[in-house]
């Protein structure tokens, strides 16, 4: 059977055929995203939970202990890990890569709201879950600033006008607001003020709360006209609340001005963000799986002419950073590559056939199997990515060679006498089925890339189809085109004229085809050294591989540094502004850096007041040093500054961490009983600190927080008719920046905030201005049923499958691979003795590094066997 006779004796089908082919990869072409790295869609949940005012210890018992019994109940579940600090429970879920993530998300949902009777009554807002795909960080951030405005005004115009009209666009997915900032009426009461005309926070808040209702009121329908029935029960403005009327004294009314102060101002006031050191809200816009990151970013810069306009001239909208313009360069860079590959395979085509129109042949394949590639990527939801471009420059090595074959066999024909039509046709096929094996046994070797698992064999499977579907296409070419050109361009040896630069290269070759004769003599007569010499290769082979530094991904240069923040743990939230501001200015020093965004507070990824999160852009690749002498000049900078801890690590495009750690990697220590870690981590990254192989060891075990307890006499309470309920119930009402209300305007909602006045929360001696209601309904100071007295407690609480749990993380030494850091870690836990009772496990890249390792010598094992089975 022939399969090439159709397509030698049909020239214009087969032509038009290859044009087809042509165009619509073309076409697929312009369609293709265009981003970093394949999509990893890593099944990952987060759920939030907010409680402001509770401590760490509550929010584990109060929220995140019901929802992680309800969540540890779920099919495909491989780890879950929390952190619950002062108002804050961050839950992570992490599921098996079969799962489906819509299949989580229900998963999710349904053990929510099964947990939702078993969570506090009060709470401001049920949980919240977002999907965390480690793969997609922001592709652009925008940066919000305002000279005149307050902040909270700011966030107000920037959340109901930019923030909707920018998650409209194509492309984008999540549009995230960081520096909180949103906008609330906070009454700030004078609690001695209070306690002197009898009433206690309780009061307030129970007159606040009856004064703002919001609720249908019915409708009147006459015989001839309807009427809707509207009441001014909902109070607006903090005018309209220092107006209201608590009680009557003596006959005179009590209004809330007189006890306590109405503002406009955020909602949650310890949450902060700058650009440079100016205050700013943060616009982190992501993108959608799927999605061409270069038209998104491109889509957003394109709109921001005309948001800018729609807010007040006195609001200033920055691009802070923009992924994309590494993503371009590298991309751009790829692409060059490739070409370069192309040309430099024609030239080499060329110097050995030594004909043009023979070389016109297998050239045509390169492009055509590279073009026609773009189509199958995009009928398979692939990108242009790194990888697959990879895979493209790769395969234009590879995708000659049936077409050289092909011309060879037909040349050894049109040699021995045979027309050229003839030749054609009886070379293509004798060949046939050879080219078909040589492409089965190429593909063969990439199988086993398919196979691998966790989330390098997600990346490495596009690598591994566009390369085989590249080679497949060319074996097509070859097998149609090649030989049908061969019939109408090839011409018998006699009729080619010869010339100085054919005669030079014919001469070389021939040496070297000489040489190669000389030296497979030797090699036959020699056979059995020939075997000894191959099987020592083969013993030298597995012992280099045992021998070589085993990485995970080689770091990138992406433009773009991440750092966390720590102050002493005792900081409040002012201090750490002040501290966080000094690094600011510190790093902006530095000639190499663009822009710095900062953010401090608790949210979903940061966890304490005491932390704090950086984002230095770097300029240009042509205008500055590397990444990795630039964080270390800055490291060398920052290191004397007092009470203040930055850790550096260049950002990356993947990131499999769903944490954000102060190093690169990391690593948890978890147990059933908390004491034991209280014991060995101290002593655990004590002594990872001393081996040289790895740097910046740190740890997330905060055990040094201040805590102020208030020790209640029972006895004492129960004479005055106090209840514990009470208690709580007052410390919440002064201190937990509670939300004891909603308004509803036509545009948004605010919350209404609770608390005593900024003066009397600054210290433990201010519990003395809180009053408690007794039982003959006279306020009672809370000092004379209760004593005060400091303690050290956890800033937070972390578990790993609901056990306590510590997060240990390091950077590597230059020269020090991550598989003698694994080993070194090991070491170190055997060396001291850690009881087994404390669980060590690898997580994020460590964790998937060690779990790729153990199956890369037996992929490569199995894609050498498949070859020679096939």
């Amino acid at each position: 059977m022939n399969i090439s006779r159709t397509f030698i004796l049909r020239p214009v089908a087969t032509t038009l055929l290859m044009v087809a082919l042509f165009l619509t990869g073309i076409a697929a072409y312009r369609q293709l995203a265009i981003s970093a790295l394949p999509e990893v869609d890593y099944p990952t949940i987060q759920v939030v939970s907010l409680y402001p005012g509770a401590s760490p210890d509550a929010m584990t018992a109060l929220v995140t202990s019901p929802l992680e019994r309800q969540f540890g109940q779920m099919p495909g579940l491989i780890q879950m890990s929390s952190s619950s600090s002062g108002g804050a429970s961050v839950i992570t879920l992490q599921f098996s890569l079969s799962l489906e993530m819509s299949v989580a998300e229900q998963e999710v949902q349904a053990a929510i709201n099964a947990a939702a009777n078993l969570l506090p009554s009060d709470l401001p807002m049920p949980p919240v879950y977002n999907k965390v795909n480690p793969a997609d960080s922001p592709v652009i951030t925008l940066a919000i600033t305002s000279p005149t405005l307050p902040l909270y005004e700011a966030r107000d115009l920037v959340e109901t006008r930019m923030a909707q009209k920018l998650s409209q666009i194509s492309g984008v997915g999540l549009v995230s607001i960081a520096g909180g900032q949103r906008p609330a009426v906070r009454i700030q009461v004078n609690p001695t003020a209070l306690a002197a005309n009898g009433m206690t926070l309780s009061d307030v808040r129970t007159g606040v709360v009856g004064a703002n209702i919001n609720q249908p009121t019915g409708n009147l329908d006459g015989p001839r006209r309807g009427t809707t029935i509207y009441t001014n029960s909902q109070l607006q403005t903090p005018a309209e609340y220092e107006a209201l009327i608590l009680d009557y004294k003596n006959g005179a009314p009590l209004r809330l001005r007189d006890v306590a102060k109405v503002v406009n101002e955020a909602e949650d006031t310890q949450q902060a963000a700058w650009i440079g050191t100016e205050r700013a809200i943060l616009l982190n816009i992501q993108r959608q799986p799927g999605a061409n990151v270069i038209d998104v970013v491109d889509n957003v810069k394109a709109l921001l002419p005309q948001l800018q306009a729609a807010l007040p001239a006195s609001i200033k909208v920055d691009i802070a950073s923009d992924r994309t313009e590494t993503i371009r360069q590298s991309i751009s860079h790829v692409q060059n590559e490739m070409m370069m590959a192309v040309g430099l395979v024609v030239l080499v085509t060329y110097v050995f056939l030594r004909s043009l129109s023979a070389t016109i042949i297998p050239s045509i394949v390169v492009p055509l199997s590279i073009v026609g590639t773009f189509a199958v990527m995009y009928l398979l939801g692939f990108s242009l990515n790194n990888l697959s471009l990879m895979a493209l420059t790769i395969a234009t090595g590879f995708v000659v060679d049936d077409a050289i074959v092909m011309i060879e066999n037909i040349a050894r024909h049109i040699e021995k006498g045979e027309s050229v039509m003839q030749a054609s046709l009886k070379g293509a096929q004798e060949i046939g089925f050879t080219l078909v094996s040589l492409t089965v046994s190429l593909i063969a070797v990439l199988i086993p890339l398919l196979f691998m698992g966790d989330v390098i064999g997600r990346l490495f499977s596009e690598f591994a189809i566009t390369l085989a579907v590249a080679i497949i296409i060319s074996l097509v070419i070859s097998l149609t085109l090649t030989p049908m050109m061969c019939a109408r361009m090839l011409k018998p040896e006699t009729e080619y004229k010869d010339n100085a630069f054919h005669s030079r290269m014919g001469k070389a070759i021939d040496g070297l085809i000489h040489y190669y004769d000389k030296l497979l003599k030797i090699v036959l007569r020699y056979q059995g050294t020939t075997l000894l010499v191959a099987l020592a290769t083969l013993v030298l082979t597995l012992f280099l591989y045992w021998w070589i530094p085993k990485g995970f991904f080689p770091q990138q240069d992406t433009g773009m540094i991440q750092a966390i923040t720590e102050a002493p743990q005792s900081s409040s939230f002012r201090q750490m502004g002040e501290r966080q501001l000094q690094v600011v200015e510190r790093i902006l020093q530095d000639n190499d850096v663009e822009s710095v965004a900062s953010f401090i507070g608790v949210d979903g990824n940061n966890t304490t007041l005491n932390t704090g999160r950086l984002q230095i852009a770097l300029k240009g690749n042509e205008e500055r040093a590397d990444i990795g002498t630039i964080m270390q000049r800055l490291e060398e900078s920052l290191h004397d500054l007092p009470g203040m801890k930055v850790y550096l690590q260049p950002a990356q495009d993947l990131t499999i961490d769903t944490r954000v750690a102060r190093t690169q990697y990391q690593l948890s220590l978890s147990s059933i009983d908390i004491d034991l870690l209280k014991e060995w981590v101290p002593e655990f990254v004590g002594k990872l600190r001393q081996n040289p192989m790895l740097s910046g060891v740190t740890d997330n075990f905060q055990t040094g927080g201040l805590q102020t307890n208030v020790i209640v006499d029972r006895d004492a309470a129960a004479r005055y008719g106090v209840s514990m309920s009470q208690v709580d119930e007052a410390l919440y009402n002064a201190f937990g920046q509670r939300l004891i209300s909603t308004i509803f305007t036509q545009s948004a909602q605010y919350r209404l905030v609770l608390e005593v006045g900024p003066e009397y929360s600054q210290a433990p001696s201010d519990l003395a201005s809180v009053y408690v209601q007794s039982g003959n309904g006279t306020p009672v100071q809370l000092t004379q049923i209760a004593r005060i007295d400091n303690s050290q407690a956890l800033l937070e609480v972390m578990r790993f499958d609901q056990f306590p749990a510590a997060l240990v993380s390091f950077n590597l030494t230059p020269g020090t691979s991550l598989s003698d850091a694994v080993e070194v870690v090991n070491q170190v836990r055997d060396e001291i003795g850690m009881p087994a009772a404390v669980e060590m496990r690898l997580q994020g890249a460590a964790q998937a590094f060690e779990a790729s390792l153990s199956s890369t010598l037996w992929l490569m094992l199995a894609a050498v066997f498949t070859m020679y089975i096939v």
